[in-house]
């Protein structure tokens, strides 16, 4: 599921509603689109957009054929349970969203605030000015949002899956120590060898899949900031038995490390650093 954020830098409430349609209506024409909007004047002063606190309110299909508000969701969690079923997400109002924004304002250099998103897509004006980007392949060369929910509605969507019996899976997350005197890692970030990394991943899933007993093979690896506790990379494996799936899962996870061109730098309270120059 690929992710946009709308912020407004001043537009105004009518124009960034209208921007949202035209967004919805350009993206619903490639898939499925669930949106969700954030309302920070609810909020407890305690927690973020991306945690629970404030007002959430998400629609799922452009039509709006379910609605949920003030759930209690964090705008993170409404986002994981929209990836399953949705191709696009709209997050309105969300300045610390990890994804391309587009920002409503009169003043083509504007920003909400000091945290908007550096990949803002375009400043526009009016939801016209929205026609003039193509949402779909601009969001396309990003990063999706996967969540091991979605990947595993991916595989089980697959023409082979009537013959499989068995779906494996491995999730990666950050860990925040490995002894009880270490000293805590606070979060990690993860840089991709632009081009080189993905066309790896690709071909990695392709070799998978060529084995007797696969048919399906997710390969996903976050980029970015990757806070303690989050989940970082998941593999997931549609086979026909279990031996074949897990075996399969164990080999991809490895070979994800040792092959696909991924760098990672910890920070914890103390120190940060480059994992590959320790090593």
């Amino acid at each position: 599921m690929y992710v946009l954020g709308i912020l407004d830098g001043g537009g105004g409430d009518e124009t960034v509603d209208r921007v949202v349609d035209g967004a919805i209506d350009q993206l619903a024409q490639a898939g499925r689109v669930g949106v969700i909007r954030y309302d920070a004047t609810i909020a407890d002063g305690t927690h973020g957009a991306l945690t629970t606190g404030g007002d959430v309110t998400v629609d799922l299909g452009a039509d709006g054929d379910w609605t949920a508000s003030g759930t209690g969701l964090s705008v993170q969690q409404a986002l994981d349970r929209l990836a399953p079923d949705c191709d696009y997400a709209v997050v309105v109002g969300v300045s610390s969203l990890r994804y391309p924004a587009v920002v409503v304002s009169d003043d083509p250099t504007a920003r909400e605030h000091e945290h908007t998103p550096a990949d803002t897509l375009a400043t526009i004006a009016s939801a016209t000015e929205l026609g003039d980007i193509d949402l779909r392949e601009r969001l396309e060369a990003t990063d999706p949002h996967r969540t091991l929910g979605s990947l595993v509605e991916r595989v089980k969507r697959s023409s082979h899956a009537p013959r499989a019996g068995a779906i494996a899976t491995f999730t990666g997350r950050v860990r925040q120590k490995d002894a009880e005197d270490d000293t805590p890692t606070q979060y990690l970030e993860f840089e991709k060898y632009e081009g080189v990394a993905d066309e790896r991943m690709a071909a990695l899933e392709r070799e998978l899949e060529a084995r007797d007993g696969v048919f399906a093979v997710e390969l996903y690896h976050r980029t970015g900031v990757v806070e303690d506790g989050e989940d970082i990379v998941f593999v997931v494996v549609l086979a026909g038995h279990r031996e074949e799936a897990f075996r399969t899962v164990e080999d991809g996870i490895n070979r994800l490390k040792d092959e696909v061109p991924l760098f990672k730098k910890e920070v914890t309270l103390e120190d940060e650093f480059w994992v590959h120059e320790r090593s």
